[in-house]
């Protein structure tokens, strides 16, 4: 379903990669990312479509990732590339679509900006009640939901009405929040806690009876054209169909609102607390972590990110010069998977992260974990040996570093001085000599510590 969704979106992107592209950087510039009206007629002729057609599919295709726009250019996407091999490309591209349902159809023109934001806040409590629901929903039945959800989004900001009622109105807001902060253990989209006509006398004498004010929240005829809107949005991407009167989430719409469910649910599970940590605090505090749980809390901090955020606070951890957050910073990237491939691929000719890169990529190409070293040249795994010692140095045991002599690819201990040497890593003097301190041979310390004076003294 997301493959035939997103198949015209796919067929302009790909014309414009075959079509525009003036080079290897991407596709031509279009004014931030937008079609001139040639290009668009040029794509309608050549693709038999009308140059409106043309303009929507685009659009489509920025939205779900399979074009990217950098400045004012535009160029294919990581998922556009693997469009033909990939199928979790073809759904991580439908999920962003998705999660940009508010933009993939216009607004209505005649409502304020901050109605059609609390609305679009809102309507997540209103997928799920579509995806527990399990079957067509009436509109009336979502429009009273959707008030509630908006009453509530203004309560928790303690918006006061202004007006001929304002005291009242302020009085019964006040009664409110009380009674809501009685029940704040009421589980989100619940029975808001001043229903309960008991919650006020439980903490104060009750108050004269006096006649409810006019209700400050949206009222049906506010409400009902954006809720009008966002189910057409939301049936203009695939996520539901909409007419008769009901709603019914798709097969997608019903798989795409359980992975989002389930995300918060990870997210709220973070095993050390670090979802609200930057990358290099949150490796720090994964750092003494069993491998299972440390992917666990990259699992949480990652869901509570977006990706692309994610993947460049990560590479920039791994360009610190703390070698142990640049190890820990590639274990969180198997963990992003494809998403992370064009980034990855970009810093290759980076020398600190070469030899990871290449590891990432060769592992997320499918070589056998046995054989992925290969892909490293000596150079390149004597630096990596050096970086991940510098690594054991700082944050390890003396045993750990002297076993860390075994992963080395020389079968020698004096060739692998000397390749040490030459590899010319910022570090090396530092590990050598933690290595001769920590070594139980004193023949081979006394080697080790003589590599590092030499390396000290810019000598051979």
């Amino acid at each position: 379903m997301a493959r035939a969704g997103l198949a015209a979106a796919a067929r302009v992107a790909h014309w414009a990669d075959d079509a525009l592209r003036p080079g290897p950087d991407g596709a031509a510039a279009h004014g931030r990312g937008t079609l001139s009206d040639a290009t668009a007629e040029h794509a309608a002729a050549a693709l038999g479509l009308t140059p409106a057609q043309v303009r929507a599919d685009w659009d489509t295709a920025r939205l779900a990732g399979l074009v990217e726009v950098h400045g004012d250019r535009a160029r294919p996407g990581w998922r556009l590339r693997a469009w033909d091999r990939d199928d979790s490309a073809v759904l991580r591209g439908w999920v962003a679509l998705f999660d940009a349902w508010s933009l993939a159809h216009p607004e209505p023109a005649d409502r304020e900006h901050a109605d059609v934001a609390e609305v679009v806040s809102a309507m997540p409590q209103v997928l799920s009640f579509l995806q527990l629901s399990a079957g067509p929903v009436p509109v009336e039945q979502l429009l009273d939901l959707l008030q509630q959800r908006v009453m509530e989004l203004r309560t928790e900001r303690c918006e006061i009405p202004y007006g001929p009622e304002a005291p009242a109105a302020a009085g019964a807001t006040a009664v409110a929040a009380t009674a809501a902060a009685a029940g704040a253990a009421e589980p989100a989209g619940g029975p808001a806690a001043d229903d309960d006509p008991a919650a006020p006398t439980a903490l104060a004498p009750a108050p004269p009876p006096v006649s409810a004010p006019a209700p400050a929240p949206a009222t049906d005829t506010a409400l009902a054209p954006l809720l009008d809107w966002s189910l057409q949005a939301l049936a203009a991407v695939g996520a539901l169909t909409y007419g008769g009167g009901q709603a019914t989430l798709t097969p997608l719409g019903n798989w795409a609102v359980w992975v989002k469910l389930e995300q918060i649910c990870v997210a709220a599970q973070s095993p050390a607390g670090n979802i609200e940590q930057a990358a290099e605090d949150m490796l720090r505090g994964c750092a003494q972590l069993r491998p299972n749980a440390a992917r666990n809390e990259y699992r949480a901090w990652l869901a509570a990110r977006t990706v692309g955020s994610a993947v460049t606070e990560l590479l920039d951890a791994a360009r610190g010069e703390d070698a142990l957050l640049r190890g820990l910073a590639f274990e969180a990237l198997r963990v992003v998977g494809a998403p992370a491939e064009p980034d990855v691929r970009g810093i290759v000719d980076e020398a600190t992260l070469r030899p990871y890169a290449l590891l990432w990529l060769a592992e997320h190409e499918g070589a056998d974990p046995e054989d992925v070293h290969e892909v490293l040249t000596r150079e390149e795994a004597t630096w990596l040996w050096v970086d991940t010692a510098a690594a054991v140095a700082d944050h390890g045991e003396a045993p750990l570093l002297v076993r860390h002599l075994e992963s080395a690819v020389q079968p020698t201990v004096p060739q692998l001085l000397d390749e040490v040497r030459a590899v010319g890593h910022p570090r090396t003097v530092q590990v050598l000599v933690a290595l001769a301190a920590a070594h139980p041979d004193p023949a081979l310390a006394k080697a080790v510590r003589r590599a590092a004076f030499q390396v000290h003294r810019g000598g051979n």
